[in-house]
């Protein structure tokens, strides 16, 4: 078994665990009938199924996977392009809650990271 670089089971276990509050917070907001206030649909449905794709980067990223980088890549782009439409959607006058500024923030900040990690760990031959 090839030993993998410290930063990549970091970034794995960020990832898993991101990955697992992710779902149980976006399964709460959406099926818990719990009151979250302005929250942005297309933003909270993105970041509930989202959460399934970080757990699955992060366990091709601990096994070393040759597709994790590319799929820890696809979720940052993904990430962010939502980030850009819930911008708009708060430039337009749309209601939203300050959370999800932040935690749009952190998700493009956490997912840019790990791509970045995975891409730098990966190797070629993997």
């Amino acid at each position: 078994m090839t030993r993998r670089p410290r930063s990549q089971t970091v970034a794995a276990a960020v990832a898993v665990i991101f990955g697992l509050l992710t779902i149980v917070s976006g399964g709460r907001a959406l099926f818990g009938g719990v009151d979250m206030g302005a929250v942005v649909p297309f933003v909270l449905w993105f970041n509930f199924v989202a959460g399934f794709a970080y757990v699955l980067a992060g366990i091709g990223l601990l096994r070393g996977a040759g597709w994790a980088p590319l799929l820890s890549l696809a979720i940052a782009t993904a990430t962010v392009a939502v980030f850009a439409a819930f911008l708009w959607h708060v430039g337009a006058g749309g209601a939203w809650e300050a959370r999800t500024m932040g935690a749009m923030i952190l998700r493009s900040a956490v997912w840019i990271a790990i791509a970045a990690f995975a891409f730098r760990c990966h190797k070629p031959s993997d």
